[in-house]
């Protein structure tokens, strides 16, 4: 379909929303924050001490928890209805974590602090329980199969859910009686078309255009040198969502459908069953030790790195496939944003008005099927906008002609204006509108985003990239500590979740029963 089709059929959406009254339909959605810290050391290596006890188990508290590595901590957020209120209670998550990490401090970027070598990741530890060691084995086979500095990086994640209220009349507007089976539908919409116009995120919010050497030469990959110790591609946005990061060459044979919910299901639960000989040598179970869950193209479904997800909160032992299949979506994670070094807790309001109006526009456009040539340029798409967003009249692939990166840009945020306005409502300072604008800057001046700001730092300070990385991060802890006063209720009632996430753990330990091999045949069999 014509993009000037697509337009107008958005146009419509719009308008017949806002002339019904429903303007205050799309405020109030649900938003949270997952962002992981690497733990350093003072001098900038990885710490190799266990997840601080005082932050309560990382198996059982769900606001405190470790991702991949032992030292890689993982702060999740409940949900709210405002930025505010989100970004305030993440900065009390981060005062409470400062006073329990003695002289550590948290890297302040996505790419990861001075590595030595692969075996110098720890891998996180959850314990003896059969949940527990799965848990483990898990990122075992994580390790084994990309190699453990691709698992030290770091991002935040922006959970979102449009609001209850929004749905019943978006089905009414799509001529759908059952506004439950439109939404997961609807989301699915959302899904494809952050697939086609996800790039923009990467261009206006990566900040990962420069890595420590180290990274590299574990990695084993080269890059032009900026200046001692710090690698860099000249006109990258976001290193950790290129080729050499977050996106895998590895799963490149790994292709997941967002055509639908029974696609996308099928597809994942393809990859985790299909046996790949490259892992099968590998081994499973190897003279009593674990390597891996399976030999399989994945071992679980969170193996398979996307930029965005659709989600449902699993109960206990449930698989997240069965969870969607159960219950439809319940909200999206867009995985795409880097850990900012110019932002205390690593996002702030403008970045998550903007994916709010922009999650809102992909999921009210029009969003036919993709096929799988337009979903391999696509890819390219990113990859290229990862390694060489900033680079001047830079063309992407749309409907298989070459369009200018900034023509295409300017398109979509010209139409997220009617959006930001509706969100706006009432506000006289209309944040929406101001965040638009400030990232339509970034298409008319290169030099405002983030990635060129770090570049311009590096090069005017002189300093390397862990230079850099150090500075923010001790800045960054200071600020913690001096911020006052503190939410004395809050850290109150972190610390008392912390100690009953330590019971929680015990009392999961005490009820095991059976075998290792037989608790991960029940969980793969449900």
């Amino acid at each position: 379909m014509p993009a000037t089709a697509i337009d107008r059929i958005f146009e419509r959406r719009l308008a017949t929303l806002v002339n019904g009254g429903g303007a205050p339909l799309l405020r109030g959605g649900l938003r949270g924050v997952e962002k992981e810290s690497l733990r350093v050391t003072p001098d900038g290596h990885i710490a190799m001490t266990p997840h601080p006890r005082a932050l309560g188990s990382a198996l059982t508290n769900e606001q405190f928890t470790t991702d991949y590595s032992e030292a890689l901590i993982e702060l999740v957020t409940p949900t709210f209805t405002t930025n505010w209120e989100l970004l305030q209670y993440l900065c009390d998550m981060h005062q409470f974590v400062y006073r329990h990490l003695g002289d550590e401090r948290l890297w302040a970027t996505s790419m990861p602090c001075r590595i030595e070598s692969d075996e110098s990741i720890p891998i996180a530890q959850y314990g003896p329980s059969h949940i527990g060691r799965m848990k483990t084995v898990y990122r075992e086979g994580l390790g084994l199969r990309y190699g453990r500095v691709m698992q030290a990086i770091s991002g935040v994640h922006f959970n979102y859910s449009f609001p209850e209220k929004f749905w019943e009349p978006y089905a009414a507007l799509r001529e759908r009686g059952d506004s439950r089976a439109l939404r997961s539908a609807a989301y699915f919409d959302l899904l494809r078309n952050y697939r086609r116009h996800g790039w923009l995120v990467l261009y206006l919010f990566g900040v990962s255009p420069a890595v420590c050497s180290s990274f590299l030469r574990v990695r084993g990959e080269t890059l032009p040198v900026v200046s001692k110790g710090t690698a860099y591609e000249p006109c990258a946005t976001t290193l950790r969502m290129s080729d050499l990061g977050y996106r895998n060459r590895k799963q490149a044979g790994v292709s997941v459908s967002v055509n639908s919910l029974e696609a996308y299901v099928h597809d994942l639960t393809q990859a985790i069953s299909t046996p790949y000989p490259p892992y099968e040598a590998l081994g499973v179970n190897v003279d009593g030790k674990w390597r891996q869950l399976n030999a399989n193209l994945l071992q679980i479904e969170n193996e398979y790195y996307s930029n965005i997800r659709p989600k449902r909160v699993a109960r206990s032992g449930e698989r997240p496939t069965k969870a969607l299949l159960r219950g439809g979506v319940e909200y999206v994670e867009v995985r795409a944003l880097d850990v900012s070094a110019f932002d205390p807790v690593g996002v702030n309001q403008a970045k998550l008005r903007f994916l709010e109006a922009f999650l809102a526009l992909c999921l009210l456009r029009e969003s036919p099927p993709i096929e799988t040539g337009e979903q391999e340029a696509l890819d390219r798409n990113h990859v290229l906008v990862a390694r060489r967003g900033r680079e001047p009249g830079l063309t992407l692939q749309r409907d298989g002609r070459a369009v200018r990166l900034i023509d295409w840009a300017e398109e979509l945020i010209d139409g997220m204006t009617g959006l930001c306005e509706v969100l706006d409502a009432d506000d006289t300072a209309r944040p929406y509108t101001q965040a638009l604008a400030l990232q339509r800057e970034k298409l008319r001046d290169v030099a405002r985003t983030p990635s060129a700001r770090l570049m311009h730092e590096l090069e005017t300070t002189g300093e390397s990239f862990f230079d850099l990385a150090q500075r923010m991060s001790s800045t960054h802890k200071a600020y913690f500590l001096d911020l006052y006063p503190p939410n004395a209720a809050r850290l109150d009632e972190f610390q008392k979740g912390a100690e009953e996430s330590l019971a929680r753990q015990q009392a999961i330990e005490a009820a095991d029963s059976g075998t290792f091999e037989a608790y991960l045949a029940r969980y793969f069999a449900n």
